[in-house]
């Protein structure tokens, strides 16, 4: 039978005093806080790092494919290259990589009226896989891609659409300059409107043919600006970036979107350092507070303590007394905790209560990704560390005198 376990749950059980009994339930409710807000921090900021990382991805890929793209720094006036065959069995071929889609790019000016807007085409073909946008188109419908001739339909934002007061279905005027020094006009029709959220996006782009530029820059019917290149886990786009750059051939190149668009993965990873730093906080918060409550259970169980130690029991039989105790508590309070944080992201997911400003956070609501193996280790990890800090305040019972214990009033 183990005697500290036994007497510790017979403790845990009794009526307790009104003072002890308010700091048991503070320390309890302490550590229930703390490890919710350690689970609700990890499933907001998880989601919202998934949210902006998607994104990104699903508008420019995770990984692009060109040719001669050395010291490139203008990304509207890309130079033309003509589809290559065997580099797109490559990439498709690659273990991880879920899709190849051919691109282009061109500086323009929208005129609707007498406002205009600049804005980078993106052209895009067949290959493009308009299912991961759908999310973000808010009026109309993307465009379609003819058997012959190019579509004479563009997707533009929500942004440019404000500012120059265009609807679905309205006529603008699309000029480009060519390298030349001339340009050129096409009257487009705006089948969609979409919105990602991300003022760089939405400021900047717009969707159309790419037929349409091959046409505009006299291209040739298979030219193209390059691939971007999609994959099955984000996560393992630096080392697929790597062992593509390797395949290519000698005059190809391949660069991650982190590498072109550095400031806001930057600023994700910036989201990830404040979580650790608040998982710290947290922590030693929880440690401190079952740290105080040991204190007083020790201090109040003093005349207890005098007459185990006179009755034989070794110093360590005494501590796991209190050890248990305070472990049960921990216990306690990180099993409601997290309860607490789980409820508040399952409620989060079903009604979206908490909204962001969009325009700063590029989200509209915040978005909850629960990783299940991080709230388990979150729990493990605390009532490790509340344990091991605990083993400190019960050293105490070491320096009591059993005689003069007994007689502690």
């Amino acid at each position: 039978m183990n005697l500290s376990l036994f007497i510790a749950r017979r403790l845990a059980l009794s009526d307790q005093k009104a003072f002890s009994r308010f700091i048991i339930r503070l320390a309890t409710g302490a550590t229930a806080l703390s490890v919710a807000i350690m689970i609700v921090a990890l499933s907001f900021i998880n989601g919202f790092q998934k949210v902006i990382s998607n994104k990104v991805f699903s508008f420019w890929g995770h990984i692009r494919v060109q040719q001669n793209i050395v010291n490139r720094i203008n990304l509207a006036e890309e130079s033309p290259i003509p589809q290559n065959k065997n580099v797109e069995q490559y990439l498709h071929q690659v273990p991880g990589v879920v899709s190849v889609e051919r691109y282009a790019t061109k500086s323009a000016i929208i005129k609707f009226g007498t406002s205009i807007e600049s804005v980078l085409l993106k052209g895009i073909d067949s290959s493009f896989n308009f299912q991961r946008m759908n999310g973000f188109l808010k009026q109309g419908k993307w465009i379609h891609f003819q058997d012959s001739g190019y579509d004479k339909a563009i997707d533009i934002s929500t942004t440019t659409a404000s500012e120059l007061n265009i609807h679905c279905g309205d006529s603008i005027l699309v000029f480009l300059f060519r390298t030349d020094g001339s340009k050129t006009a096409r009257k487009l029709l705006v089948s969609g409107i979409f919105k990602t959220g991300i003022d760089e996006y939405d400021k900047n782009f717009a969707l159309c043919d790419i037929r349409l530029i091959r046409k505009l820059n006299q291209w040739d019917d298979n030219q193209i600006a390059g691939y971007e290149v999609f994959l099955k886990d984000y996560t393992q786009t630096k080392t697929l970036n790597d062992e593509i750059y390797e395949g290519l051939p000698q005059t190809w190149y391949s660069r991650s979107i982190q590498q072109i668009y550095p400031n806001i993965f930057d600023w994700l990873n910036l989201q990830g350092e404040i979580k650790m730093l608040l998982l710290g906080v947290m922590i030693i918060i929880a440690s401190v507070n079952l740290i105080t409550c040991l204190i007083i259970l020790i201090l109040e169980r003093t005349k207890m303590i005098g007459m185990l130690k006179s009755l034989g029991s070794s110093n360590w039989m005494v501590q796991k007394i209190f050890l248990y105790h305070a472990s049960y508590i921990s216990i306690i309070g990180v099993s409601v905790g997290t309860a607490i944080g789980l409820l508040i992201g399952f409620v989060q997911m079903q009604t979206g209560w908490i909204k962001f400003n969009e325009e700063a956070y590029f989200i509209r609501e915040a978005a909850v990704d629960i990783v299940w193996w991080q709230i388990l280790l979150v729990d493990l990890f605390t009532v490790a560390i509340c344990f091991i800090t605990l083993v400190l305040p019960s050293l105490l019972i070491r320096k009591m005198n059993p005689s003069k214990a007994v007689q502690f009033n």
